[in-house]
């Protein structure tokens, strides 16, 4: 994964140094959506990208906001009428707060040119399987922001105006089996399956389901990357 790292942190870098130096209006903060499906590893390319990124600078000016904390709360799933579909599909796109995701990539949108106040975002808790209400906090040093989930670049509405909003937009590719694989060890680590069997049942039911909506349903992106497990 080392050459995919080295390469999005140059990337990002070039479009953070070619928005500052626009003539017009120079953006002081600048946003990357980074989509892919599930077990695609993108909170772990985030979290590098971002590290990495900080590591060069002597103040840390990137973060990543991963959109996990816009899943609709298990209070709200109960309310609804096909209650326990949605909690069987917790994670098909239905089951977000997509409008939520939306505004909140707008008022980031906003800020790019006025960075004064400082925006929160949701994070999810994986404890207690539900949102947290303003746990991120976006301070006006932060001038790069690297949204990642599922469905940052799907073409069905609101998702799909997101686009409109961001500087470049990534793709995370990644091997059916693998991605199974993946999530298969995070379900069984998680305590949400107890045996290997149940976790690949879940994971054939559930993500990988997801997995081909988000195939079906993709934008173009501007780049496309290839997530691999190193030896």
């Amino acid at each position: 994964m080392e050459p995919v790292y080295q390469n999005l942190v140059a990337r990002a870098l070039r479009i953070c140094q070619l928005h500052q130096t626009e003539e017009e209006t120079p953006s002081k903060r600048v946003m990357i959506a980074m989509s892919g499906p599930p077990g695609s590893g993108k909170s772990t390319i985030a979290a590098t990208v971002v590290a990495r990124l900080n590591a060069l600078s002597t103040k840390p000016f990137a973060i990543a906001i991963p959109m996990d904390g816009f899943h609709y709360p298990k209070k709200y799933l109960s309310s609804l009428p096909n209650a326990e579909e949605a909690y069987a599909r917790r994670g098909a796109h239905w089951t977000f707060d997509a409008s939520g995701v939306l505004q909140l990539v707008k008022a980031l949108h906003l800020s790019k040119t006025n960075q004064r106040e400082i925006i929160h975002a949701p994070q999810f808790d994986h404890a207690v399987g539900d949102p947290v209400e303003g746990a991120i906090a976006v301070s006006p040093d932060v001038s790069l922001i690297l949204l990642e989930g599922n469905y940052l670049v799907y073409e069905m509405a609101p998702w799909s105006e997101i686009q409109d909003y961001v500087d470049d937009t990534w793709f995370v590719e990644v091997d059916a089996t693998l991605a199974k694989q993946r999530i298969a060890k995070r379900h069984l680590q998680s305590g949400i399956e107890k045996t290997w069997e149940d976790a690949i049942r879940r994971v054939e039911s559930n993500d990988m389901l997801n997995n081909i909506d988000i195939r079906e349903h993709l934008i173009k992106p501007g780049l496309v990357v290839c997530s691999v497990d190193d030896p």
